[in-house]
């Protein structure tokens, strides 16, 4: 079993992922598996590292030396995790850019962790923003068009090939997004019959449930092409499903009956040599989006705009955030202001304009007496003269520290 097979996380698996990950010491995680991809978001606001907790829980998951996790899993922290989070929900960051199944996987990713009370304050933010973000890029970008350009392509070159598809069968070779995607289109265009296999005997029968279908065991894969009209490869192991000898053998039992091949993982599953064959037609992502984008715009285009948009909203969560981060030092000097204000105004009876004098001078009194005492200093521990002084200007929109400076000294 390859290890992206051993890291697959069901429901049950992906909850209890999370209770590990809880009891490692992570107060805020989501976890997301799809045949692609299995992806831990943590979140800590804490200073602890997160690292090594999410490493063991890996190689646990694994049954392997957690020297694989290193090799052959990434860790992206700050920024750059902001960056992929917001990519993978956008679907930047899929086999096939702009598909649909990946926002609706990461949306049921969030709500179990809110479930089991793993989606805190920072993890939030996180996702709204990056639920955000997705929506921008589907609504101004053609991103979430392409996917749909390549299955109408696929399906309009299956009906030139075999006509009304309610008389076909079809095979789905392997679970990846893409040929689960095409698998669906396809049952819903009126595929007759459609038949999954898979290495693993048990995600095959979870698929053939979620499609209506049956399934038959990886080994019996010569047999199952044998009555297939339509052949949508998603395996994307790195090696070929689909050799000439097998596609050889079925075409004898069809009696030479066409099959159209859609090659949707990369790498791919068919040998380039299944191409060549009378009666075979192979088409893979890139021969489907050259029929999807003729005359229209192209994916590069498309996939820039989207970008362009995921680096706005990055810039814009990271300024709220920062801006979150003020919040209490906000809230405190409003109380000191406050509590000044009062005691102004427990001392008597004043009129307003002694009244807001003397609240003035109290109020300056501090800040003024820093700053003197800092410029006086001829090696402050502190920040230089000028920069606190910039730092006021700054805070109080003053322009002219030197003048505000001139009446300080009257007011005090």
């Amino acid at each position: 079993m390859t290890l992206r097979e051993r890291l697959f996380a069901e429901e049950a698996d992906q909850a209890q992922i999370l209770t590990e990950l809880r009891d490692a010491g992570i107060s805020e995680a989501l976890v997301i598996s799809t045949c692609e991809r299995l992806d831990i978001l943590a979140a800590q606001n804490a200073a602890e590292p997160v690292q090594s907790g999410l490493r063991q829980v890996m190689a646990r998951r694994i049954g392997d030396d957690i020297r694989i996790v290193d090799e052959e899993g990434y860790f992206h922290r700050g920024r750059a995790a902001l960056r992929h989070v917001f990519a993978v929900t956008s679907s930047l960051d899929s086999q096939v850019i702009g598909e649909p199944q990946i926002l609706g996987q990461v949306k049921a990713s969030h709500r179990q962790a809110v479930e089991q009370d793993m989606a805190g304050p920072l993890l939030e933010s996180v996702m709204q923003a990056a639920f955000g973000t997705a929506k921008r890029v589907r609504s101004e970008t053609p991103v979430a068009q392409q996917p749909v350009s390549l299955i109408a392509s696929a399906l309009q070159t299956a009906r030139d090939l075999h006509g009304d598809l309610s008389r076909c069968g079809g095979v789905l070779v392997g679970l990846g997004e893409m040929g689960e995607l095409l698998a669906i289109e396809f049952r819903a265009a009126g595929l007759a019959e459609l038949t999954v296999l898979h290495s693993s005997d048990r995600r095959a029968e979870i698929a053939s449930h979620r499609f209506g279908c049956h399934t038959r065991p990886w080994q019996e894969l010569d047999l199952a092409l044998e009555t297939a009209d339509v052949v949508i490869t998603a395996g994307g192991g790195g090696r070929y499903s689909l050799e000439p000898a097998m596609i050889d053998a079925a075409l004898r039992k069809r009696r030479k009956k066409p099959m159209f091949i859609v090659d949707a993982s990369v790498p791919g599953d068919v040998a380039p040599a299944v191409g060549g064959m009378d009666g075979v037609y192979v088409y893979d992502l890139d021969d489907l989006e050259k029929l999807a984008l003729a005359g229209k715009v192209s994916r590069e285009t498309a996939t820039m705009a989207a970008w362009k948009i995921l680096g706005e909203e990055l810039l814009r969560f990271e300024r709220r955030w920062a801006e979150r981060a003020a919040g209490p030092t906000v809230a405190q000097l409003r109380r000191h202001f406050e509590a000044v204000r009062d005691q102004v105004l427990s001392e008597g009876k004043l009129d307003a304009d002694a009244a807001t004098r003397l609240l003035i001078n109290r109020l300056l009194h501090e800040p003024s007496k820093v700053l003197r005492e800092n410029a006086a200093t001829e090696a402050p521990k502190g920040p230089d003269h000028e920069a606190l002084a910039k730092a006021v200007s700054d805070l109080f929109g003053l322009g002219d520290s030197g003048a505000a400076g001139e009446d300080d000294k009257k007011q005090d």
